[in-house]
């Protein structure tokens, strides 16, 4: 395996760091994943920082409507959610990592509810669980109806208020500091105007992780939030850390439809609605769905997608409908009060009327690189949640797998630094990172580059791609790449330091790595669909293709040898000394 964990020596653009404090931790991010680590991180006795890039309660998490899957229902095991998760994977997901999911799920559950989660129950007072795409069983858990991410994220939150956990809001986390071996040092961040800090500043610690979320905002449409825009994978790959099956981004089947300009953060149409009974149909009142899949709209979300897109394509149509006018308006207002307040904000009234939908960008399967115990390929930078590829999702993730992968490999996570910690002494270590470049090793985008990336983005690398449009696509990213080089080069010139360029510049890098995933695999398999190789390919491309940033920002681009998910330089070895 080519030798991982160089630091590439880029840096983005900017003042060098007016403050700085000391942990043992820190982490990065603060929805389930980032606050479990954190949590479970102070519980063993670690000095830990939380840095969030807004409020801690303005992550992904929040937004999860559907729930938390898990075998806890009577006759569901962990066997069988193992199943439906290699399943919906499409022959590329690792088995291990998902064992660990469905094996440790049930007890991460259990101590997530512990922590002061409340999730719905039936009159026995037993879980009430759900069905979803892809599932065979009822073993979705949720809360409030459809408002489990937000009740998630307030056990959370409260549980790091009552514990006194140190938490830095409104930071924006810019790059990873290494010391002169490369190992991890802490990170650089900017306070934006809030707080005790302000300005750029830097956390030193020995150990990081990621949890930043996704990175939904390099397309027009989304459901991720505004501040989902790849921080992670970007100062990863700077940090010089592999990232695989970026190309597998999963457009979320039923995205309230807006129009066709509608751009941000759109309104999401939990795949419970579909659970509980509401069918896919098209203007003339047809189930489309049915007939294709043996699950009809409960199939998983690649292929409920790839049925909306076709029948759209077929008849012209800019969108689709679910219809679920049956449910009444009673269980409307008890099971889904979070959408049905939405679609009644823009305007629609799903009790008297189908509710249009079309796919929008939803979920990144690929990410950072990890092993079983969240490390990635930078000895010290840990990964989990969205921001992560730990194997478990493959080319498409199951429906509510992801709140509960941030559980389960959050705690293996804090669970591998406490060890660390214990073995090496490390309390006593505080790191000395390399000293601040004088000159800057990446240029900045201009704030409106976002706007260009996401139509990019959506015109070429969107639901339906081909060699041409992802051709298109690489040119116009390349060619703003180019531009913002040369001119750094050629005069010194780069945008100014700031959020919205540090975004931009952030949305470029990701998106180049997305395209030359996707343009490199050549078949359709998960939620990655070529128009012109429509089959999967499974003697050729049934295998993983990691990417790493080059010293010079080029993209040194690979691909596997199996479909077995390569272990990190820091899985060959011994535990990190």
């Amino acid at each position: 395996m080519t030798s991982t964990g160089t630091s590439t020596g880029i840096r983005l653009h900017a003042p060098a760091p007016g403050w700085a404090i000391s942990a043992d931790v820190v982490v990065v991010g603060s929805g389930v994943a980032g606050l479990t680590a954190a949590l479970r991180c102070q519980a063993a006795g670690l000095t830990t920082v939380v840095v969030t890039k807004a409020r801690l309660d303005d992550g992904s998490t929040r937004w999860a409507q559907g729930g938390i899957a898990a075998a806890l229902g009577e006759g569901d095991t962990p066997e069988q959610h193992l199943e439906d998760t290699l399943v919906a994977g499409a022959g590329l997901c690792d088995e291990e990592a998902v064992r660990i999911l469905v094996t440790e799920g049930p007890g991460a559950v259990r101590r997530l509810i512990s922590t002061g989660a409340h999730f719905d129950t039936d009159d026995g007072g037993d879980i009430h669980l759900t069905r979803e795409g892809g599932h065979h069983r009822r073993r979705i858990a949720h809360a409030g109806g459809d408002a489990t991410g937000a009740e998630v994220s307030r056990a959370l939150v409260e549980a790091v208020h009552a514990r006194g956990l140190r938490t830095i809001e409104n930071a924006l986390v810019l790059d990873l500091l290494t010391d002169g071996e490369g190992r991890t040092a802490g990170v650089t961040l900017h306070v934006m105007g809030e707080g005790q800090h302000d300005g750029v500043g830097a956390v030193h610690a020995p150990a990081v992780v990621l949890a930043t979320g996704g990175m939904g905002q390099v397309f027009s449409a989304t459901t991720n939030p505004s501040v989902s825009t790849g921080d992670g994978v970007a100062l990863a790959l700077r940090a010089g850390a592999e990232v695989s099956d970026l190309e597998f981004v999963q457009f979320h089947p039923t995205v309230l439809f807006l129009g066709a300009d509608a751009e941000g953060q759109q309104p999401l149409v939990s795949e419970a609605v579909r659970g509980e009974g509401a069918h896919l149909v098209d203007a003339g009142g047809v189930r489309f769905m049915v007939g294709q899949h043996e699950l009809a709209e409960l199939a998983p979300r690649d292929i409920v997608a790839k049925g909306i897109l076709r029948r759209m394509l077929e008849q012209g149509a800019e969108h689709m409908y679910l219809d679920a006018r049956h449910f009444g308006a009673e269980m409307w207002e008890q099971r889904f009060p979070t959408i049905l307040a939405a679609c009644r904000a823009n305007g629609i009234d799903p009790v008297e009327e189908p509710i249009p939908i079309a796919p929008a960008a939803h979920y990144a399967s690929g990410g950072v690189r990890t092993d079983a115990r969240g490390r990635t390929t930078v000895p010290g930078l840990y990964a989990c949640g969205e921001v992560a590829c730990t194997g478990v999702h493959g080319a498409n993730r199951l429906a509510s797998n992801s709140l509960l992968e941030g559980l389960v490999y959050a705690e293996r996570i804090a669970a591998d630094i406490a060890a660390t910690h214990a073995a090496n002494g490390l309390h006593a270590r505080v790191p000395a990172p390399v000293p601040h470049p004088e000159k800057p090793a990446h240029p900045l985008l201009a704030p409106e580059a976002r706007f260009a990336i996401q139509r990019i983005m959506t015109e070429g690398a969107g639901v339906l791609r081909s060699e041409d449009s992802l051709a298109g696509a690489a040119a116009q990213l390349q060619q703003l790449h180019t531009d913002a080089r040369d001119a750094l080069e050629e005069n010194g010139k780069t945008a100014e330091p700031g959020v919205d360029t540090w975004e931009a510049t952030n949305l470029l890098c990701v998106a180049r790595v997305l395209v030359a995933a996707a343009r490199l695999r050549e078949e359709t398999r998960g939620c990655h669909w070529r128009e012109d190789s429509a089959e999967r390919d499974d003697t050729h491309w049934r295998r993983h293709i990691v990417v790493r940033l080059n010293p010079d920002r080029s993209l040194a681009v690979r691909t596997t040898d199996s479909a077995d998910f390569p272990p990190t330089r820091q899985s060959q070895r011994p535990q990190e000394q």
